[in-house]
């Protein structure tokens, strides 16, 4: 005894049809947005490279300026404490957060020394992209780094970096947090710890 098949209705195959070409049309999207982002991945990673050698804070800070969201990075390390930011103080701070970013990379260019580095996979996650980049060290050890991008007008920047599975941002948000918590939540504190 055969079994025969229902037939489609129109509505389920206007909704198909319209499922299909939404995948259809995003696709192309979604890979252009994905080779844009390796494109520039590359950038990003020859200003690290090139402020890697030189090793200075100066150098670092430049990078950093000219690719990440530093104001999103600090505005999210503020966490609970971010409504205590007045005004005024918003441009000292997103300087001191990207010399501390900055300060941060400078220490770690001491102990590992970076030999090269290969850009690997781009993946659209929501509106970001991740790109993963495979890090050599002079040692002969090797990492990955999770790099997140965020659409930026026609372009993009940095938000995150996962270095072997931690966030970047988050644990600079958990040492904010936790140098404001032990100061009454007291950014002016902090801003001045930061330009130092």
């Amino acid at each position: 005894m055969s079994k025969t098949r229902p037939p489609l209705t129109p509505a389920l195959t206007r909704r198909a049809a319209l499922a299909g070409l939404a995948v259809a049309f995003a696709a192309p999207a979604l890979a252009a947005s994905e080779d844009a982002a390796v494109s520039y991945m590359q950038k990003v990673a020859k200003d690290m490279l090139a402020a890697h050698r030189q090793g200075t804070v100066a150098s670092f800070k430049r990078a950093i300026l000219r690719h990440a969201d530093v104001p999103s990075i600090a505005d999210y390390s503020l966490g609970q404490y971010r409504s205590k930011l007045s005004p005024t103080q918003k441009q000292a701070y997103y300087s001191g957060t990207a010399t501390f970013m900055a300060r941060y990379f400078a220490d770690q260019s001491r102990d590992y020394v970076v030999s090269k580095y290969e850009i690997g996979d781009a993946d659209a996650d929501g509106n970001d992209v991740n790109v993963d980049t495979k890090v050599y060290l002079m040692n002969g050890q090797s990492y990955t780094v999770v790099w997140r991008l965020g659409k930026r007008g026609g372009g993009f920047k940095v938000e995150d970096a996962k270095v072997m599975g931690f966030s970047l941002t988050y644990l600079q948000r958990g040492i904010f947090t936790s140098f404001l918590s032990k100061r009454d939540g007291d950014v002016s504190q902090l801003v001045a710890a930061l330009n130092r």
